[in-house]
């Protein structure tokens, strides 16, 4: 089932979860970043530079330059493809999983709240 929000609530979460973030201990990611990891959990892999750059319609350099940003806080992980050298791909961590699950209990705890 859906939920329903109107503007000023739907705002107001977005806005309450933000500011949590930035109160907590965990990474602050940007919008790009957070997409990306968003991308590589939620879907299924496998996960290639050049399979995010097209799905998120950027260049290949901009996700080259978020993936770095995760890999130094061991959000996401790369190594080459075996089938074809060329490949890189991006896996997931425990760590990256265990930051989504965070955010995620952040989101239904401000929800909670409107």
């Amino acid at each position: 089932m859906p939920i329903q929000l109107g503007t000023a609530q739907a705002l107001k979460l977005w806005h309450s979860v933000n500011l949590a973030q930035v109160h907590g201990d965990q990474p602050d990611l940007s919008v790009r970043q957070l997409t990306i990891l968003l991308m590589i959990y939620m879907e299924a892999p496998p996960h290639t530079i050049r399979d995010l750059a097209k799905n998120l319609r950027v260049s290949k350099p901009v996700i080259t330059r978020a993936l770095n940003a995760m890999g130094k806080l061991n959000l996401v992980a790369r190594r080459r493809d075996d089938a074809d050298r060329r490949n890189v791909l991006v896996q997931r961590t425990v760590k990256g999983a265990l930051y989504l699950d965070q955010l995620a209990a952040l989101i239904s705890k401000n929800a909670k709240n409107l």
